[in-house]
């Protein structure tokens, strides 16, 4: 009987210290949710310094201490023969490549996404470009967006939110002699990571330095912009729009060219795919092409050249209509004929300037820039996306996410 009422009583003062604990376990449990990710950025950081402590993870101090983690693999993406013509994954060879120790002034970066541009395609060939051709058995090289994981570089720290040539892999090590090509991105931007590979990144600068350093655009005058509903002709359509112009954007389907004269504000649209396309250009510019914002080249190119007004300027950025057939460039003589000026530019020619995107910034800011990404996923997919460049199935800025977290 005694023994009856103590166990009673045992169990009476355990369900009253049950029933205080249980606010604070409630108390408890939105920190716990609120650590979790913490958890997990401090797990990755625990396998990638698998030099620091052999690989162990102890994200909080009351886990074991022997939390085994294997170090992270490098899937790459490594060129194994130069297309001749549409890009296929018999292409590439999928590698699994071990992390390796940083050297003096070296850092490593995860990569979070990649920028699928028309200059991937052209770094596949074997013909000179501004950049030498990606030989074969290296990665594939690429500009992307990732964020420091490790560094002894100067100037970068862990955790910083890189830009750079980091390639078709999950991690950039980058060597001392190549920290120069990384630019670390202001986190007072406030813009989804997309956005700084597009109308607030490269393709941005490269539509702004277009038109305001090598074909400046004046009020009143006629754009005529081809690619227009990409990532580099949205954005060079509307700069000309905010200083003063009207603008005529070349695309392909009727969807994309409401989408610039609906949502970009365009003056006209063309539809190339159209059977009456040059009339309907010739009719859009009535006055003649002033500037000429070209990115396929081609018959586009030349029916555009074919409408410059006496003294046009043309800022060539791409001819990407070149890109898959390895055609030699367009005959260019109405330059003769109507004294045009033509300047190809590379957006490697400018540095990025704050002012410059912080201009892009703020006109995205105020809704006079609008833009737009087509964000696909997975590295072993870059093949295939990058073949969108080509067939016309995206808008805006074409970006592969990398790492399913970011």
């Amino acid at each position: 009987m005694i023994a009856s009422l103590r166990i009673a009583d045992r169990g009476s003062r355990i369900a009253d210290r049950g029933s205080r604990i249980a606010p604070r376990a409630s108390r408890l449990a939105p920190r716990a949710s609120r650590l979790a990710p913490r958890a997990s950025r401090e797990c990755d950081r625990g396998a990638l310094a698998a030099f620091a402590d052999a690989g162990a993870c102890r994200p909080f101090p009351f886990l074991p201490k022997v939390m085994p983690m294997s170090t992270p693999v490098n899937r790459q993406l490594r060129l194994k023969a130069r297309p001749d013509g549409r890009v296929g994954h018999e292409h590439f060879t999928l590698a699994e490549a071990p992390l390796p120790a940083l050297g003096p002034g070296e850092m490593l970066v995860r990569v979070l996404y990649l920028s699928m541009d028309p200059t991937n395609r052209v770094w596949m060939s074997d013909i000179p470009q501004y950049l030498p051709p990606v030989a074969i058995g290296d990665v594939m090289r690429a500009l992307g967006i990732g964020r420091v994981v490790a560094s002894n570089a100067p100037g970068f720290a862990e955790g910083d939110l890189v830009q750079g040539l980091v390639g078709w892999q999950d991690y950039a090590h980058v060597r001392a002699d190549e920290i120069a090509q990384y630019t670390k991105l202001p986190a007072a931007l406030g813009l989804p990571l997309p956005r700084l590979l597009g109308a607030c990144g490269m393709s941005g600068l490269t539509a702004y330095y277009g038109l305001t350093e090598i074909a400046p655009v004046q009020p009143g005058e006629t754009l005529v912009v081809s690619a227009a509903a990409g990532s580099v002709g949205s954005v060079a359509g509307q700069i000309g729009k905010i200083h003063g112009a009207r603008v005529v954007g070349i695309a392909g389907g009727a969807d994309k060219c409401r989408y610039l004269t609906d949502e970009l504000g365009f003056d006209a649209a063309v539809d190339y795919k159209s059977d009456d396309w040059k009339r309907a250009l010739k009719d859009a510019t009535p006055d003649g092409v002033h500037v000429s914002f070209e990115n396929v080249g081609g018959e586009i190119m030349r029916a555009v050249l074919s409408r410059m007004a006496i003294g046009g300027r043309v800022a060539l950025c791409g001819v990407i209509a070149n890109y898959n057939n390895g055609r030699p460039a367009d005959d260019v003589s109405v330059l003769i004929a109507k004294r045009l000026t033509m300047r190809g530019f590379l957006i490697l020619d400018y540095r990025k300037s704050r002012e410059a995107i912080a201009t892009l910034a703020g006109w995205l800011r105020d809704g006079r820039l609008k833009a737009e990404e087509t964000v696909a996923d997975g590295l072993t997919n870059a093949p295939d996306v990058l073949n969108r460049l080509f067939d016309g199935s995206h808008r805006g800025k074409l970006v592969l996410r990398v790492d399913p977290q970011a």
